[in-house]
């Protein structure tokens, strides 16, 4: 991880390549990269041979769509205390708000049982895991992940000099720990598990991945990305969380944007050792780029516990209805435990965007494992309506 050997000038270069090229925005990253493909008319957005996405025809104007299912957003929005305590707090926005991000940071740790120098701030929680990406891989290195996997942290590591160890889930979707563990060498920098997984929605066994955790972080840090993880049926009782106050050098991350309805706010916090943040810090600070409504809006959203219970269980509810939906209808979806549902579909997967997006409905569309997957996130009851009514039309 060190880059004392790296000259200045060469880092700072290898650097704002980095962050120009996909250290931004996931959002403005994916629109990005889709208006590139679209001009070079590119069938797939990002190359890669294990998995990749399928380039969508021209993005309609979202505020004209039906059914807006296509970044796992919160369809509810933020609580309306969040919403106040940010409205309340931009008149201070003439000042710093260092003070109101140590109080948070303080509040953080009292929920995750660990002390404040665990913990690092970011405007979302794909802003740390670039950042690791960045500082990591600046000098070459693989990242262990699965296949399929969130390809934010990846796509970093890569641009940075580093390679990506692509290992297929199990047969039931977990994560293919033996096969994991047994991939690293002395090149891996860092193993990325993403839990519950991203495209999947699956969860992988808590136990099993808590025993690989302890054994492997003693070789090689462990990258835990739960930013799903609230919204599934285990909760933060399958975090790894527990492991960063126990001093394993492990990395958990958590985002705003899913059960707390804040995608827009930008707000996420990792958890690690803190010689392993400090690393980090050295080169990229964290909590930079956090606005202070935003900073008071995720205190008032973590009070808002009636709001969360309610978001979480209106996602099952809807959930519900569409694995009830595409059983009916004979798709073989895997198990969600999150607020999207990835299911395979027989035509090409551009073909079925251009499809789906003339009917107002926006969805994504991948490829991996051989086959072409629909990914959906969860809407409204009446978003979710119009999904399955677009879905009768298209492939049934």
């Amino acid at each position: 991880m060190s880059t004392s050997n790296l000259p200045r000038r060469e880092w700072l270069k290898k650097m704002a390549f980095s962050v120009g090229a996909v250290a931004v925005a996931p959002t403005a990253l994916w629109a990005t990269t889709v208006e590139q493909a679209q001009r070079n008319n590119q069938k797939f957005l990002y190359k890669n041979s294990a998995f990749d996405e399928f380039t969508p025809p021209k993005f309609p104007d979202l505020s004209t769509v039906k059914a807006r299912l296509v970044w796992n957003e919160n369809p509810h929005g933020p609580s309306k205390m969040a919403a106040k305590a940010f409205q309340d707090n931009v008149w201070d926005g003439n000042h710093y708000s260092w003070s109101s991000l140590g109080e948070l940071v303080q509040k953080i740790a009292d929920k995750e049982g660990v002390s404040p120098e665990n913990i690092m701030m970011g405007p979302g929680s794909s802003d740390l895991l670039e950042k690791t990406a960045l500082v990591y891989f600046s000098e070459g290195g693989n990242v262990v992940s699965g296949d399929p996997s969130y390809m934010s942290l990846v796509s970093v590591a890569k641009a940075a000099g580093g390679s990506w160890k692509a290992l297929k889930l199990t047969e039931d979707y977990q994560h293919d720990l033996d096969a994991m563990e047994a991939a690293i060498d002395e090149d891996t920098k860092l193993v990325y598990i993403t839990n519950p997984n991203n495209p999947t929605a699956t969860l992988t066994d808590t136990e099993k991945l808590k025993d690989f955790c302890k054994r492997v972080s003693k070789t090689v840090p462990v990258f835990v990305d739960e930013a799903y993880l609230e919204l599934a049926p285990e909760g933060l009782d399958a975090s790894m969380a527990p492991l960063v106050a126990e001093g394993y050098d492990v990395f958990v991350t958590r985002t705003f944007s899913k059960i707390h309805g804040m995608a827009g706010l930008r707000m996420g916090y990792m958890l690690g050792k803190k010689e392993s943040l400090e690393g980090i810090n050295k080169i990229t600070r964290g909590g930079m780029g956090i606005a202070g409504p935003t900073i008071a809006a995720a205190s008032a959203s973590m009070d808002d516990e009636a709001y969360l219970t309610m978001c979480k269980d209106k996602i099952k509810e809807a959930r519900d209805y569409t694995t009830s939906y595409l059983e009916s209808r004979g798709f073989d979806y895997m198990p969600s435990s999150t607020n999207f549902v990835i299911f395979p579909i027989d035509m090409e997967g551009d073909a079925f965007l251009e499809k789906i997006y003339d009917k107002k409905v926006v969805v994504r569309a991948f490829k991996f494992w051989d086959q072409n997957w629909c990914r959906v996130s969860m809407g409204t009851m009446e978003e979710m309506k119009y999904f399955t009514d677009a879905i009768d039309e298209i492939l049934v």
